[in-house]
């Protein structure tokens, strides 16, 4: 029979790139699997107790074989032939075939529930620990690669445990039980010739695995590479059409596929070198014991039932030896499958809730940025000791240049990086000092690039406030100036809007997270270029629900238009990081400094634009 390696290619890194592996050895990935698996050690007990019952019933049919050859040594045409016939050994032989499948899958059957409790507790735990970890870390991780992290690493689970308690165990128990028979009912020979072949088998097995390891995991980077080619090259479907590069992609790709199909050649010839290793092991093995067994009935010592007894261990021990090697190189591509997710569990939070965090108390809504000071990369540093206040229930605007840090401030509020220096407090509390969900579910912002859920528009509106009703649902669309688009769709709010969205026109999106935001009615408010998206009229319609939506509550608005912010309370102007100028609207063109300067810019630009279209 031939077996072809079964593929489970190795995955990236947490960090999404090839090549990087962790030092953890196999023994400490299993102590960390323990902890999961022991809720179920009651199950476990009891899927033992079936492995041993099955494996008596299936040593016992040899034995049961022989004596039923023994039985029937009689010569043809003997009168008495009729009255021997071992009915009884018959069914016998029958119900033991049964029991050992019938104990096979009671133990299957009592230890699924562990397996795929373990599997999900895991899963769970790796996607909460995902969502746990700092924006750094998903703008830097390949979402190809890290995907296959977790599908792997959670199919691992399922394989080391098939493998072990279904395979390896189980085989373990059936040798022992075999050389313990053979060394009981015949010669030390018999039993020293199979374990002989076990140790040889098995230390070849390991050796050669070992050796052509290299290759396999040559192979498994080779493939994330390609998937993860694939998968950015598909992400970014309208990008490759807008420059006509689908055969640049193609080629890239195909390069990829190449050099996998080099590594798998490469893999697939060393399987073969060990296959047919370990064919040439149990051949010999089987010639050894049948001639010795053959010899034994020549001289008298060994009847035919022996003989046939002899065969049969070596036929059920032939089976399971056959894919040792297939299983042992799963169980260590398992190990490292599940090292490779148990090392996104030990991914550190960048940003973590300190020991003694408590939640937000949002009394007013005042927020003050203190003597802040932050770089994404300590070579650029980004903000410089930036201090303005945000009153309660009023609006203060940032504006400047692109680059000058404007967004930054939006991602230092929700926490998703730590100052470098100063502080952020909201009604005088430290952000670092709180929850970051009691801090999160007191914001709302609506994000410059506004990237939707595959789903429908009900379901990311509502995602605002989960378990909202389809009324509260349209009331904020209709305040966002949706709803009557979304009617006049043929589904309306069962609308499926594509993937990350892109079923609906920029604005129509920037509209959707605007409703959303609205329907988390959260006492503090983020604008980040939240009309930048929609067109003139759009934009004044909406800029009138937002300025009603931030009515009485603490606002934010980051804003290049400046057009879109000549209403709020105070205008903070960022220039390189730096706050250079703030005050209101009138007060800033009045000091003819940088926002003047920016206001005639813009302006002067509108006005050609307007003469343009004229």
């Amino acid at each position: 029979m031939r077996r072809h390696e079964l593929a489970a290619p190795a995955p990236l890194p947490a960090g999404g790139r090839p090549g990087d592996r962790t030092d953890r050895s196999d023994l400490a990935t299993l102590r960390k699997l323990l902890p999961y698996l022991w809720r179920y050690r009651w199950r476990l007990g009891i899927a033992l107790a079936f492995l041993l019952a099955a494996k008596l019933a299936n040593v016992g049919v040899p034995l049961l074989l022989k004596t039923l050859v023994d039985r029937l040594s009689i010569k043809p045409g003997d009168p008495a032939a009729l009255l021997v016939v071992p009915v009884g050994l018959v069914v016998a032989y029958g119900a033991l075939r049964l029991s050992t499948s019938l104990f096979t899958e009671l133990r299957e059957l009592v230890f699924a529930r562990a397996t795929e409790g373990t599997s999900r507790s895991i899963s769970l735990q790796v996607f909460r620990h995902l969502h746990a970890l700092s924006l750094r870390f998903h703008l830097e991780r390949q979402t190809g690669g890290m995907t296959r992290d977790i599908e792997r690493g959670t199919r691992a689970v399922h394989s080391l445990i098939s493998y072990s308690l279904y395979s390896i165990l189980p085989t373990l128990v059936e040798v022992g039980l075999v050389l313990v028979l053979l060394g009981w009912k015949f010669d030390a020979w018999f039993a020293g010739i199979t374990a002989l072949a076990l140790v040889v088998y098995i230390t070849f097995t390991v050796s050669v695995t070992e050796w052509r390891t290299a290759f396999r995991r040559r192979m498994n980077e080779l493939d994330s590479t390609a998937h993860s080619r694939a998968i950015d090259s598909l992400l970014n479907y309208e990008t490759v059409k807008y420059f006509n590069n689908e055969d640049f992609e193609a080629r890239r790709y195909d390069e990829n596929l190449e050099r996998l199909r080099q590594a798998t050649l490469k893999s697939q010839s060393t399987l073969s070198l060990l296959n047919t290793g370990q064919q040439l092991i149990i051949a010999a093995a089987l010639i050894a014991m049948l001639w010795r067994a053959t010899q034994g009935v020549v001289d008298g010592r060994l009847t035919l039932g022996d003989l046939v007894m002899v065969n049969a261990f070596m036929i059920q021990l032939y089976i399971p030896l056959n894919f040792l090697g297939v299983i042992y190189r799963e169980i260590k591509q398992s190990l490292t499958d599940l090292d490779k997710m148990f090392g996104l569990l030990e991914r550190e939070r960048e940003v973590a809730d300190a020991p003694d965090a408590r939640p937000l108390q949002v009394t007013s809504g005042v927020v003050r940025f203190e003597h802040v000071s932050f770089a994404y990369d300590p070579a650029r540093p980004i903000l410089h000791d930036v201090s303005f206040e945000v009153p309660a229930g009023k609006t203060v605007a940032v504006v400047g240049a692109s680059g000058a840090g404007k967004s930054t401030l939006a991602r230092l509020l929700y926490r998703f990086y730590d100052v470098g220096g100063g502080a952020i407090t909201i009604d005088g509390q430290d952000i670092r000092r709180v929850t970051q969900a009691s801090l999160r579910q007191s914001i709302g912002i609506v994000p410059q690039d506004t990237v939707l859920f595959n789903d429908t528009v009900e379901y990311n509106i509502a995602y605002g406030r989960p378990g909202a009703g389809r009324a509260e649902v349209e009331a904020a669309a209709r305040a966002a100036h949706i709803h009557d688009f979304i009617a006049a769709t043929p589904k309306g709010y069962d609308t499926m809007v594509g993937e990350r969205g892109l079923k609906l026109s920029g604005g129509e999106k920037q509209r959707v997270a605007i409703a959303r935001t609205l329907l988390k009615d959260p006492p503090i408010l983020i604008f980040d270029e939240a009309t930048s998206a929609l067109d003139s009229a759009n934009e004044r319609a909406i800029q009138a629900e937002l300025k009603s939506a931030a009515q009485g509550k603490t606002a934010l608005v980051i804003a290049h238009r400046l057009s879109t912010v000549v209403d709020a309370h105070q205008i903070v102007v960022l220039d390189q990081g730096c706050v250079v100028e703030r005050g209101s609207h009138a007060e800033l063109l009045a000091h003819d400094g940088r926002y003047a300067q920016m206001w005639r810019l813009q302006h002067s630009a509108e006005a050609r634009a307007r003469s343009g279209s004229d």
